[in-house]
């Protein structure tokens, strides 16, 4: 039988990320960082920036058994392993992104109490990280705590 979607509401995620590497990676330049919305990467962010934020939205479904998950065109993997992939590329001369890796920022990661109160109070869900890794370069692959942050936020959702 076909899971049932009790009830469903969008969510906004702002995604923070301080400590980028730089414009140069393993021969490759420039380097740039997008989030990736299904296959497209969008929002690029090159990789000297002081900060790269990222402000998507995802559904959050509290399903009949009592268990919530996440859904939308940002979220990725299966049941129970959904993440959000920002991934690190190369900007060719005309404009196009070639990407070369990515990380997985694990929403498993993100407290349902957190979650119940951002919907409840239409806050946002913060993820705060270190882009470096640590040898200096590109963090890769998966992205679970110590290594990310995830809170309510106070900035208000946008309309």
């Amino acid at each position: 039988m076909a899971q049932r979607d009790f009830h469903r509401a969008p969510m906004d995620l702002r995604i923070v990320g301080r400590d980028l590497p730089g414009l140069r990676f393993d021969g490759r330049e420039p380097v740039y960082l997008g989030v990736q919305r299904e296959k497209e990467v969008i929002d690029l962010v090159p990789g000297d920036a002081a900060e790269a934020v990222f402000r998507i939205s995802v559904d959050v479904v509290l399903l009949g058994d009592g268990d919530v998950d996440f859904r939308g065109p940002f979220v990725h993997g299966k049941r129970g392993e959904r993440f959000i992939y920002l991934s690190w590329g190369e900007l060719e001369p005309e404009g196009r992104f070639e990407m070369f890796r990515r990380a997985k920022l694990h929403l498993s990661a993100i407290d349902e109490q957190a979650v119940a109160h951002a919907l409840g109070s239409d806050l946002t869900i913060q993820a705060t990280l270190d882009l470096t890794d640590n040898c200096g370069g590109l963090l890769c692959p998966s992205v679970r705590p110590p290594k990310i942050a995830w809170q309510v936020g106070s900035t208000a959702r946008a309309s």
